[in-house]
């Protein structure tokens, strides 16, 4: 994958309104909020502000185009050649996407440029090739009739969309929703939206129809709960956190729209002391701290069998302190900020849970410089499974290291939270890596290695970690209806 040899400039910003029916308009209210750069806590641009009256005339525009607009009169092929053109011309401008989610978000450049952006390229490829494959069955149903299926889109589809993989969340909520014939109306969260509105130009000119997709951002309370109870929605696709789903949840319930959800995550990651060390170190590491831990898969509860487990913390505190944080634009730079205050504030009062709840902390625990939301790779040993900080999603750089004996004691352990988005193993034992897959419940399951993901794979979470999957065939099923026709044949 490509990836960045020197310090990057910084992007121009070039579309902050909202985006609605084809047209970049101010917010009804005429309201604007800052976004900032999380590694400096300068404004970078001002954002217009979406609200109910701004819901309503994208909700308008949607529809109009799904109801009985182009898009609803193109073939399935047709709109997957659209989306393809969509994924040229998003890969021409991968350097400058690379740029404004680094802007944005603080993600070191090089994992922009190499890790997201080739994989939001990936997913609309991907799903432009599924546009003219997605197809029914004929029943063989009792006496002289001829039964078959249709899976039709679902309709206009509401999308809500966090901060910590900006632009993949959006190809990842785009990509089935364009190939099944949907119209979109996406809220980006107000950390992040300068890459979702900068995408959705580049969809317009790769001849996407004006009002198929439609951009309105804005805060949770006003603009997204606007998008989840108006009634001209049929579905909403969210990714974020349990808390804000549940609020999601009851809403939907007065017009009974589809949801899905990929929420949060508080994933176990286990080392045997047969795995390759090394391996396991590195890839422990990854899994945790990738994208300044602000992963809902991350490996943030690492089960370490006991022998091994002083040479696997003293492994992972040397990659601590050799870690680089600093300016995101810096190539060199290994470990970005966090989002924004709340997040950084949110990550320092863990630490003081780990703390108070006695475990030790051995490596970090800080903040970093004076400038920016910058926490250092933290990692704690001694902690038990009923410690805050091995129970809750705390989203930041901050690792559990637990000790393990046997594989019975440890499922159990890794199956103790309300969460299910992902888990791991490391082992050289394959049937001991098959017993421990098949056993915790999980999503998505690693076997030696970690945040191994591609478009055709699933992704979803067991219990509180959501409903529903995104990404693979699987990711179809929600944006589509399925329809039972019965012709008699005499």
């Amino acid at each position: 994958m490509a990836t960045i040899a020197e310090k990057v400039a910084r992007p121009e910003i070039r579309q902050t309104q909202c985006f609605i029916g084809g047209k970049w308009i101010p917010s009804a209210s005429g309201k604007t909020f800052d976004t900032l750069h999380p590694a400096t806590e300068e404004v970078i641009a001002q954002v217009a502000e979406g609200d109910a009256a701004d819901i309503d005339l994208a909700v308008d525009a949607a529809r109009a185009q799904f109801d009985g607009g182009e898009w609803s009169k193109l073939s399935a092929r047709e709109r997957g050649n659209l989306m393809l053109k969509f994924a040229d011309l998003l890969e021409e401008h991968a350097d400058e996407l690379a740029a404004l989610e680094t802007l944005d978000n603080g993600k070191p450049i090089n994992d922009a440029r190499a890790g997201d952006i080739p994989l939001v390229i990936q997913c609309i490829r991907y799903y432009a090739g599924w546009a003219d494959k997605i197809q029914g069955d004929t029943i063989p149903i009792d006496g002289e009739f001829f039964c078959y299926t249709r899976r039709e889109p679902v309709g206009v589809v509401g999308q809500i969309i966090p901060w910590n993989f900006p632009a993949l969340m959006a190809a990842w909520k785009w990509g089935p929703a364009l190939a099944t014939g949907c119209t979109v109306v996406m809220k980006p969260a107000e950390q992040t939206p300068l890459t979702c509105l900068r995408m959705a130009r580049l969809a317009q000119h790769a001849g996407i129809p004006d009002g198929v997709i439609n951009v309105v951002p804005g805060y949770g309370p006003t603009a997204g709960a606007a998008l989840v109870k108006h009634p001209g929605v049929d579905k909403i696709a969210f990714t974020g956190e349990l808390a804000t789903a549940k609020i999601i949840q009851r809403a939907a319930t007065d017009t009974m729209k589809r949801l899905t959800f990929e929420l949060g995550g508080k994933s176990p990651n286990v080392i045997f002391a047969d795995a390759d060390l090394e391996a396991a170190a590195a890839g422990a590491h990854t899994a945790l701290y990738f994208n300044q831990g602000q992963c809902c898969c991350a490996g943030s509860r690492l089960f370490v069998e006991d022998r091994i487990h002083d040479e696997m913390v003293d492994r992972l505190t040397d990659m601590n302190q050799q870690r680089k944080l600093g300016d995101p634009f810096d190539p060199e730079t290994e470990q970005g900020p966090q989002v924004d205050q709340a997040q950084f504030d949110k990550i320092m009062q863990y630490v003081e849970y780990g703390k108070e709840d006695g475990a030790k902390c051995v490596s970090g625990g800080e903040r970093f410089g004076d400038q920016g939301y910058f926490v250092e790779p933290t990692l704690f040993t001694g902690v038990t499974d009923d410690m805050r900080i091995a129970q809750d999603e705390i989203f930041g750089p901050v690792l559990s290291v637990m000790k393990f004996s046997d594989i019975d004691e440890m499922v159990a352990r890794a199956n103790n939270t309300n969460f299910g988005l992902a888990a791991a193993v490391w082992t050289r034992d394959i049937g001991k890596a098959h017993q421990f897959a098949k056993q915790v419940r999980a999503g998505t399951v690693w076997v030696n290695c970690y945040d191994v993901f591609d478009s055709a794979a699933p992704f979803g979470g067991y219990k509180e970690s959501g409903i529903g999957r995104e990404l693979g065939a699987a990711g179809l099923d929600a944006y589509t209806e399925n329809k039972t026709v019965t012709v008699a044949l005499s």
